[in-house]
């Protein structure tokens, strides 16, 4: 299917947060924590980081990690025409009917509005994927239009949220 005939859902920047922000935010901050562990391991004879920092970082990389993973890496690019999904991790794309769609989330407290497809059966991708829509700068707090098209175009319910 040529991309012409499609409609993208998912940002332009989907492939800057999944390869470039999530794994040097994690890389930096996991550097950083080990930096802090192995000198203090190692007894280094200048001034130790205090065992509170050292905590505080760990902890920040593992929580932050997690977040990054969830809200980052895990996103996958999506296009749409009028009878399937087209869903990329960027090393391979699937086509999905729209009629395998058996749920669409939003999570509107995140600025980007992370959406969520739930698909029976599953996918090669398994039955859920995450995409960050085109960011939008008016309506943050409103529910993002590609939800409704998505709900509409698989044939579900509106969002009564």
């Amino acid at each position: 299917m040529s991309e012409s005939c499609t409609e993208r859902l998912s940002s332009r920047w989907t492939f800057f947060f999944k390869f470039l922000f999530g794994p040097l935010w994690i890389g930096g901050f996991a550097a950083g924590t080990a930096t802090l562990w192995i000198h203090a391991w190692l007894g280094d004879p200048g001034n130790p980081a205090p065992p509170g920092l050292r905590w505080g970082f760990l902890a920040a990389t593992v929580l932050g990690s997690a977040f990054i993973y969830w809200s980052c890496i895990r996103l996958k690019e999506v296009r749409m025409d009028s009878r399937f999904l087209y869903l990329s991790n960027f090393s391979r794309e699937i086509q999905v009917p729209l009629s395998q769609v058996v749920d669409v989330r939003e999570f509107r407290l995140d600025n980007s509005h992370p959406i969520t497809l739930t698909f029976s059966p599953p996918t090669e991708f398994g039955s859920r994927i995450v995409f960050m829509p085109r960011i939008r700068l008016i309506g943050l707090w409103s529910s993002h239009p590609v939800v409704g098209r998505l709900r509409e175009a698989a044939n579900l319910p509106p969002d009564r949220a």
